[in-house]
């Protein structure tokens, strides 16, 4: 299969190389500062799971791109979709499959309504990685997992055939039949992290050492029912799992997006708390600790602009 994989960034990097590393044939749609890099240096990767460089990632720059591939993998920040949608409209032919890697939901239908819903697959990724100032991609935990598969859940040739190219790539795959209940797991998880860490401005280890696990649970429950009230509650297994890691009281963890407030960086703070809260519906009014996160987001947003006008 051809891939095209949007940006060389952390996430797009690690999952793009590890495939280019396996012998898949990948080309990376990238900036001309991003491209001048990688043809000067390579693609390199460091992880707990071993080093990766690829001496000559295939490159291309948005004006480049002429011809459809069989599957563009898209990792970009939500808010950077748009642009990534018109760079990479020319790959996507009628039979291309798009394999998004976003945080939230609300790309799935922006694909969907750009490219026809045929075209469109469910993915979601767990990994802590980030790109360092040489540009190298740095893992920075074991969790290198990436779940695809229909959104329908049917078996699929195309997703079968990206079984086939995963199998052997440096990472765990798994193709799932229900892959939106993955998605909407994730969610809940990044939802109740990133609204902690950011709204306190501290690890999950100091939130909890500070006596407000209680805080993060609360949290955690209403992300949780409005999965629930979209038919999507955690599954019992997924519940325990993510409750644990969101409360781990030696947990140094804190989101990307508070890191990105403390570089004063844009956020996805719209399509990760505020999209969440407007899936709740009728049982927003319910919601007490969602809509304190969303206020501090968009504070932090308004002021962000005005100082930055």
């Amino acid at each position: 299969m051809k891939w095209l994989v949007v940006g060389a960034g952390a996430i797009g990097g690690y999952f793009g190389g590890r495939l280019a590393q396996a012998g898949r044939d990948v080309t990376f749609l990238v900036h001309a500062k991003r491209q001048g890099q990688l043809q000067s240096a390579g693609l390199s990767i460091e992880s707990p799971h071993g080093p990766a460089h690829v001496a000559h990632p295939s490159t291309l720059l948005a004006e480049q791109l002429s011809a459809p591939y069989d599957v563009v993998l898209v990792s970009c920040k939500a808010y950077d979709l748009p642009s990534a949608m018109d760079a990479f409209a020319p790959a996507v032919g009628p039979r291309t499959a798009i394999l998004p890697l976003l945080n939230g939901l609300s790309h799935v239908g922006a694909l969907q309504q750009r490219f026809g819903a045929d075209h469109v697959l469910g993915g979601m990724c767990v990994i802590s990685v980030a790109l360092d100032g040489n540009g190298t991609v740095r893992h920075l935990n074991q969790a290198h997992r990436l779940v695809y598969g229909e959104l329908d859940g049917k078996r699929s040739d195309r997703a079968s055939a990206i079984q086939s190219d995963f199998s052997g790539a440096a990472f765990d795959a798994q193709l799932s039949a229900n892959v939106q209940q993955e998605m909407w797991e994730k969610w809940v998880l990044i939802a109740t992290v990133a609204g902690a860490t950011c709204l306190m401005r501290a690890a999950i280890c100091d939130i909890v050492k500070a006596g407000s696990k209680d805080f993060i649970t609360g949290l955690f429950e209403e992300c949780s029912a409005v999965a629930a009230v979209n038919g999507f509650a955690p599954r019992p297994a997924a519940r325990e799992r993510l409750l644990a890691f969101s409360t781990n009281p030696e947990s140094t963890l804190t989101a990307s997006m508070m890191k990105d407030m403390e570089h004063g960086a844009r956020i996805e703070g719209e399509h990760i708390i505020g999209e969440l809260i407007r899936h709740a519906g009728a049982d927003t009014a319910k919601l007490r600790l969602l809509p304190i996160v969303h206020t501090h987001l968009c504070a932090y947003e308004a002021r962000r602009s005005r100082e930055n006008t």
